[in-house]
């Protein structure tokens, strides 16, 4: 059974409108690249249509994947989440602990996480231990370089 992915109402957008120009408008133009190729006569060594064809087959089997993922997904109703505990969609900023620096993150799924927009997966080691707990909890958290603990300074949307 396929996971279900949850995500927001914009992420589900995004996610179908990139089908979209995938279907409308990168396939038409990987179409064309492979007539042009074939036009050009002896297909065995023929560079440009094996590119060609690569690309076709790169193409779709990323349409097919965006296409399962939006099938999995489940819209979440942001009217129903609470600022009291850390669920996804919050908006966590965090302490660690040993040197006092401060991030904030947004609790997204796989499909919209983008760390240089603030947007955490709920995937992530972090994110998993911050699930549930409150301001003011402390969490642990394994990384390469050992333990890092966290403290929940705020939890907003």
């Amino acid at each position: 059974m396929a996971e279900v992915v949850y995500m927001t109402q914009a992420g589900y957008k995004k996610l179908m409108d990139e089908i979209a120009q995938l279907e409308s408008v990168e396939r038409p133009k990987i179409s064309r690249q492979i007539a042009e190729a074939r036009d050009k006569g002896d297909l065995s060594e023929n560079a440009e249509y094996d590119a060609a064809r690569e690309a076709q087959g790169l193409l779709e089997l990323k349409i097919s994947q965006l296409k399962a993922t939006v099938s999995n997904v489940r819209i979440i109703d942001e009217s129903q989440l609470k600022a009291d505990e850390v669920q996804i969609l919050s908006k966590v900023t965090i302490k660690n602990t040993k040197n006092g620096q401060q991030m904030t993150y947004t609790l997204v799924s796989e499909a919209e996480a983008n760390l240089r927009e603030g947007k955490m997966s709920v995937g992530t080691p972090i994110a998993k231990a911050l699930i549930g707990k409150h301001k003011g909890d402390k969490v642990q958290v394994s990384a390469p370089s050992g333990t890092i603990e966290f403290e929940i300074i705020e939890i907003s949307f």
